[in-house]
Order: structure tokens, then C-alpha cells, then sequence
């Protein structure tokens, strides 16, 4: 059996206090016994996750960062909520337990959910998972049918469709990353002007209204530890909506980084599809539209839309710490970074035909 994904040590100033937590889950969930065992999970750089343990019982806490954040951003009560109703149409939503609005309890809004265990892929494949070429390809599609299944959820039927603001995604996206960056940009960043009016530019009218992850990657699944072809679960579902298939697509694209990539976007890479067997990018794209029916002729906008969106969630996580209200030195060079992805866009813009 492959190596489970587990918890650290917690970062530095994103402790919990072990008590209050205890009280809280003793209240919620029957039958626990003794003191927790706190301990964080390392991925991720926007919500913090946290293991909680009991003996054998195992769930994982959510909560938003601390120090200033955005108005609309981290919203735990939604992200909760948005899980609750997809759990009986899509089996791959983690369980909800308990969710706290109260803040005396922890400061914030947070949720408590069971603990799917299990493998996550990360930077690399875990140093026991062995996968042949063919193998790591069968895995890819499998991965990548879970987002299909997705955008194939009946969102009236779950309640889902009320989450959606109706035709214009594309158009709200595009205006709100924008202002969005605009707000985060510190003084050692481009302005991505350019890229922000090739966008507003060039949109397209949505291809359909369906549920969307926002941010389905390898590192946002979970995968069976007795057979890894298996997705056993889907996490992270903050930012999930009703939108356009494309333009999530196109999101889970930017974190896509091929074995042949420059150096500068090797360095962004946090899962492994630089193995040999995994899909280009091109390759997902063409497999994605003949398995959902979504189609395309270009897919140059939203490309660089996946990219553009990336640098702002970057730039938004670098003004906290530019600002000294993180100390997390993980996002010390996401200035850097954010300036990459400008490059990036550029280039890809001049390279377009649309």
C-alpha cells in the first residue's frame, strides 16, 4: 500500500489553541475521548487545513488564514454549505460534521469534515507509488473524467443553481480578477495592463452554466492508497460556482507544467505532470471536450485566463506577506512569480490568432 497523505508540524503562527478546539469538537461529534493531536497539512496557500485526531478517529479542520483577507474570499460557511448539497450526486465530496459561525470558538468561521485517507499527489508521485508510463496516462484520465463528472451535476437538483448569478461569467470574471489584482499589486509587480485588456478584449459568451471547482488539481485529490487509479475524493471546494466548463478548464490549465516547460514556470509546478505518461496540455484540452461535449475552437483565452487568474491568486497571497501580515516564507518570491506569469501571458498573447 502506498504511503497515506499525512499532517505536519504546524507553521508558525497558524497554531490552534488545542483546548478550545477539544471543547468545540466534543460538543459536535459523540463519543470522543481524550486530548486531540493537532497537526497541518502543508499543502495549499490560501485556506489552512489541519488534521485533528482522536486515537483512531481522524477528521480535518478548516478555517481561513489568518491576518487580513479579501472581503468576499475564504468564506468557510459557503465552502461547507456548497459541499453538504454536492455530497448525494457526487460521492467524491468529503462528509461534512460540524460547521462553527461563532466566532469566540476560533476567531472565524470554520468547518470540521471526515478525513478521506488516502494519497495526494504533490510536487512529485510519493517515493513507494511506481507507475509504468501506460500506468500514470490510465491515472491522468481518470483524474481528469472526475472534472467531466462534475460539470455534469444536475445543478437544480441539488439546489446549486441559486449559487450562480445567471449569463456573463465570463464577463464577471474577467472584471472582477481584474479589480481584483489591481488591489493586490505591490510596487515591485507589472501592471499586466495588457493582458488585462486582451482579456476584456477578446471574451467569448459562456458555453453553459454548470457546477465548477475553481481549482481542480491533483493536489485537491485524493486517491485510493490500495489502487491510486482510484479518486476516492475531491477537496478544497471554496471557490466552487456555477460558471462555465471552459473557464474552469482553463483555471486547472495554469497549474498544468509540462516535463518541457521553461525554468521559471518549472518552478510553479505542484503536481506531477511532467511524468512521462501524463497529457499535454493540448491533449487534455482535446480529451476534456470529446468526453463533455464542451466545445471550443480556440482555446487561447482561456488558457491565458488560467494563467492571468493564477497570478492574482499569487499576487493576492504575496500582498499579505509584502505587507507583513503572514509570515509564511513560502510566499517570499510569489512577486517574482506573479511577474513570470505576466511574461507568460504576453507571449502566449502574441502568439494568438484570435
Amino acid at each position: 500500500m502506498t504511503q497515506i497523505d499525512e499532517a505536519v508540524d504546524i507553521r508558525e503562527g497558524e497554531e490552534l489553541d488545542v483546548s478550545t478546539v477539544d471543547r468545540f469538537m466534543k460538543q459536535a461529534i459523540p463519543g470522543l475521548e481524550g486530548q486531540p493531536s493537532i497537526r497541518q497539512y502543508p499543502g495549499g496557500a490560501s485556506n489552512l487545513t489541519y488534521q485533528v485526531d482522536y486515537g483512531d478517529r481522524s477528521y480535518v479542520l478548516r478555517r481561513p488564514p489568518f491576518g487580513k483577507i479579501a472581503k468576499s474570499a475564504h468564506d468557510m460557511l459557503r465552502e461547507a454549505r456548497v459541499m453538504e448539497a454536492l455530497k448525494p450526486v457526487y460521492p467524491y465530496v468529503p462528509e461534512i460534521v460540524a460547521i462553527c459561525d461563532d466566532h469566540s470558538v476560533l476567531g472565524c468561521d470554520f468547518y470540521v469534515m471526515e478525513r478521506l485517507k488516502g494519497i495526494i499527489l504533490r510536487q512529485d508521485f510519493p517515493k513507494d507509488l511506481e507507475l509504468s508510463e501506460e500506468d500514470t496516462r490510465k491515472l491522468c484520465l481518470n483524474v481528469i473524467d472526475k472534472l467531466v463528472d462534475l460539470h455534469r451535476v444536475d445543478a437544480r437538483a441539488t439546489g446549486l443553481d441559486k449559487l450562480g448569478k445567471g449569463a456573463g461569467y465570463v464577463q464577471r470574471q474577467i472584471g472582477g480578477w481584474s479589480d481584483r489584482f489591481r488591489k493586490a499589486r505591490t510596487d515591485d509587480v507589472g501592471d499586466f495592463e495588457e493582458v488585462m485588456g486582451w482579456l476584456n478584449d477578446k471574451m467569448p459568451e459562456d458555453i453553459a452554466q454548470v457546477v465548477i471547482h475553481n481549482d481542480f488539481r491533483f493536489d485537491n485529490v485524493v486517491l485510493n492508497p490500495d489502487n491510486p487509479f482510484e479518486v476516492i475524493g475531491v477537496l478544497d471546494w471554496e471557490m466552487a460556482t456555477i460558471g462555465d466548463p471552459l473557464m474552469d478548464l482553463g483555471n486547472s490549465l495554469a497549474y498544468w507544467i509540462e516535463a518541457d516547460d521553461e525554468g521559471p514556470f518549472q518552478m510553479l509546478r505542484r503536481q506531477p505532470t511532467h511524468r512521462p505518461g501524463m497529457l499535454t496540455r493540448r491533449e487534455v484540452v482535446d480529451y476534456y471536450m470529446e468526453k463533455s461535449g464542451f466545445r471550443a475552437e480556440k482555446f487561447d483565452f482561456y488558457e491565458i485566463y488560467g494563467l492571468f487568474r493564477l497570478a492574482v491568486i499569487v499576487q493576492q497571497i504575496y500582498y499579505r506577506y509584502y505587507h507583513g501580515q503572514t509570515k509564511d516564507k513560502r510566499f517570499a518570491a510569489f512577486g517574482h512569480a506573479a511577474n513570470y506569469l505576466e511574461q507568460r501571458c504576453k507571449r502566449l498573447i502574441g502568439e494568438s490568432s484570435l
